[in-house]
């Protein structure tokens, strides 16, 4: 897929629009992860080195619509500022005529970062005139926003239609290129990794990726759901009942084609969810009654890693057990490690997994990590999104 870049444009004295992802977690007004704020760098560096002046614009969690001072990006512009050393400007709001006036002030080289877009139903419900007035205060339109790039959203979608000049960012080309990878003559052997849950949101990607898989190894939610389909034991553990019978037909299809298809060989059981059970290690992949499946067991991770070793390319999403509770944690970190010391081509599907890989301090080692978990399997599942179709070189 051929995307418009950056890089053959003339940024020179305009007024560039970039709409970056900037969802970051932010408590008591402190950011506490400030990775996708780094993440467009790259991108912000080389148009202000061309001569631009930034308009530079992001959601900010769910603030339904209507101004909320906890949802505020106040904090990330001084964040931002800090990264880049030097000063980022701030917009009381994201239209009207406050902004206009700051953006018609703003001189080369200078940043301007707008107000949550999200304080407008209008950007969620991808409304045309919003779009023109977010168009209206630039000369170019940027997207290096992967993250928001599967919602018809105003300022990622509509706003195209009113901007001559739209391109896509650093990040975007990187994401672009590495999902593609999979999708177009994967080396093989390719290994699918699927854990968490949410496993109806996952079923069309893992669909369409059955005729370019040759093996699928399973964790969490998802493999208690597919153990479930299996018709075997699995106590109390968490499963996704409207997803069963979607599995019991991708453990059809997986057999039809021969591929290989793991549940875990064992697994890490409590009575209880909570940081003070006490775990046992089951002898078989099935869970007894009253029990709960938290973690993959030591056979698990043995056999798992072997796949890994074996695999040229690699997709992983979701953690495989109770990730967030320190003594489940074991399996997905080494399951985390064992990508990175494998000479795979590594894409790691943004969320857990990717807070996974950072916390074995593995991150440097895989070859590609998305910055948005929903946009990357809508990806894997359709080969584009519609944030990506309106950047596209005609």
């Amino acid at each position: 897929m051929k995307i418009k870049s950056i890089k053959n444009k003339n940024y020179k004295g305009k007024k560039v629009f970039l709409r970056v992802d900037y969802n970051v977690p932010i408590e008591k007004g402190v950011i506490t992860d400030d990775t996708r704020i780094k993440a467009a760098i790259p991108t912000i560096n080389y148009l202000l080195s061309q001569g631009a002046s930034l308009i530079i614009a992001s959601h900010l969690g769910r603030p339904k619509g209507k101004p909320s001072p906890e949802f505020s990006l106040k904090p990330v512009a001084e964040r931002l500022s800090e990264i880049l050393k030097k000063e980022v400007k701030f917009a009381p709001d994201c239209i009207g005529y406050e902004v206009k006036k700051m953006v018609n002030s703003l001189k080369e080289g200078e940043i301007l970062l707008l107000e949550n877009l999200r304080f407008h139903p209008e950007e969620e419900e991808g409304d045309e005139n919003f779009a023109k007035e977010l168009a209206s205060l630039c000369d170019s339109y940027v997207n290096d926003a992967f993250g928001t790039c599967h919602r018809e959203h105003a300022s990622v979608y509509q706003i195209t239609k009113f901007t001559k000049d739209v391109a896509a960012g650093f990040l975007i080309e990187k994401e672009v290129e590495a999902l593609s990878k999979l999708l177009v003559n994967p080396e093989k052997p390719f290994l699918l990794i699927l854990g968490g849950a949410k496993v109806i949101d996952k079923i069309n990607m893992v669909k369409n990726l059955l005729d370019k898989v040759d093996t699928i190894i399973t964790g969490g939610v998802m493999a208690y759901t597919f153990i479930k389909a299996k018709n075997w034991e699995v106590g109390n553990s968490k499963v996704e009942e409207e997803a069963i019978p979607v599995a019991k037909e991708i453990i059809k299809e997986v057999n039809k084609r021969h591929l290989e298809f793991h549940t875990p060989l064992d697994h890490v059981i409590v009575q209880k969810i909570s940081e003070d059970a006490v775990p046992i290690i089951t002898e078989r992949g099935t869970v007894p009654p009253g029990w709960i499946g938290v973690d993959i067991g030591p056979q698990a991770i043995e056999e798992y890693t072997d796949c890994i070793n074996r695999a040229k390319t690699i997709f992983w999403n979701g953690p495989m057990g109770i990730y967030e509770i320190k003594k489940f944690a074991k399996g997905t970190i080494e399951i985390a490690k064992a990508i990175a010391n494998s000479k795979a081509f590594s894409v790691i599907g943004g969320g857990d997994s990717a807070a996974a890989v950072n916390e074995a301090g593995v991150a440097d080692k895989i070859s590609h990590i998305c910055t948005g978990g929903g946009a990357s399997l809508e990806f894997l599942e359709r080969g584009t999104l519609p944030g990506i179709e309106v950047l596209k070189e005609e």
